[in-house]
């Protein structure tokens, strides 16, 4: 999606953490406000932390807490404000597309998890990251 807080690059759907709340259930939360959208299957990919990066439009310490999930419902709402335009591709479309710096990580890291053979893992497994 297309935000103006960051530069009008393309990044992705997120926010913060309620006091009590575990990170899947802000993640559902936050898409759910953000962009309408409800999703599902949800498997943990990455962690990434931003300290004052020039893109964001003012200066602020994030910690990004970085998931691969799927949407059960149609599509994204835009409110005009806080995300301006969105388009759907495919990973390997997006590295073609301006994107802020930590989603352009995330995509490159979910293409090259993707590849690689690894074990199957449990959902606790993958939840947990053990």
């Amino acid at each position: 999606m297309k935000s103006p807080k960051w530069g009008n690059l393309l990044t992705i759907a997120g926010g913060h953490v309620e006091l009590g709340e575990t990170l899947e259930d802000a993640l559902r939360r936050e898409i759910k406000e953000e962009v309408g959208l409800e999703i599902e299957e949800v498997d943990f990919l990455m962690v990434q932390e931003a300290i004052f990066s020039p893109e964001f439009f003012k200066p602020r310490h994030f910690i990004f807490f970085d998931f691969v999930c799927r949407c059960r419902n149609g599509e994204p709402k835009v409110d005009g404000n806080e995300i301006v335009d969105f388009q759907w591709v495919k990973p390997e479309e997006a590295l073609k597309l301006k994107l802020d710096t930590f989603t352009r990580n995330m995509v490159e890291r979910y293409l090259s998890a993707r590849s690689s053979p690894r074990k199957t893992r449990s959902p606790k497994e993958r939840r947990y990251g053990r």
